[in-house]
């Protein structure tokens, strides 16, 4: 779990300060991208003709919180992508 998303979830106070969203709307944007991407998710699979056997593939290296998190900071503050890998410890391409 990255820092900032530590910090928030140990401080949500300051999460207005830190991502310009208070905590509860953030916990409820995170909650309905989680189920927008599953039902997506569950779409994709039922569409997909298989050659091999599911589960393959490379994994994310962030969670879907975290990703949502990593759009939130740089939004506001333009950030690089490059410093947005180093506090997500990811590289500056997976960002």
């Amino acid at each position: 779990m990255s820092d900032i998303l530590n910090h928030i979830e140990e401080n949500p106070k300051k999460t207005k300060r830190l991502i310009g969203l208070e905590y509860e709307q953030l916990q409820q944007l995170i909650q309905n991208a989680e189920r927008l991407h599953h039902e997506k998710q569950e779409l994709l699979e039922f569409k997909k003709v298989r050659i091999i056997a599911g589960g393959g593939g490379r994994k994310p290296k962030l969670s879907l919180r975290e990703q949502i998190i990593l759009t939130l900071v740089s939004l506001p503050h333009l950030t690089t992508f490059e410093f947005l890998g180093i506090q997500f410890g990811v590289s500056e391409s997976t960002t």
